[in-house]
């Protein structure tokens, strides 16, 4: 049973950083693509960054190009986002997803698994 559990939201001012953590059991992280994607209610989950194996390479959102990071440790099994120069735009329900199955990188559906999300909130 694979579980996708994140980590590390929480409130922070504009211009601040957090590193958000998702960490898997019952799926090795370096075998397919990860990625975060964040929803506000209302909206429609948009992506955030990937890092994936098959392409030796990360990808972000114009949104946040510049100022996130992803990574991953594929000792501990987990992928990491630093996000750094915070806005309150960034505010949102931050998702982990695992094994994308095919395709662009941005597209929810295409993920097989996903975590419970962890809120971040940006005041100014």
């Amino acid at each position: 049973q694979v579980q996708l559990v994140e980590s590390g939201g929480g409130s922070v001012q504009a211009g601040g950083s957090l590193t958000l953590s998702c960490a898997a059991s019952g799926y090795t992280i370096s075998s397919n693509c990860m990625a975060w994607f964040r929803q506000v209610p209302g909206n429609e989950r948009e992506e955030v960054a990937a890092i994936c194996t098959t392409a030796a390479r990360e990808y972000y959102s114009d949104s946040v190009k510049g100022r996130f990071t992803i990574s991953r440790d594929n000792a501990k099994n987990t992928v990491y986002l630093h996000m750094s120069s915070l806005k309150p735009e960034d505010t949102a329900m931050y998702y982990c997803a695992a094994d994308l199955r095919w395709g662009a990188w941005y597209v929810p559906s295409r993920y097989n698994y996903w975590g419970q999300g962890t809120q971040v909130t940006v005041s100014s």
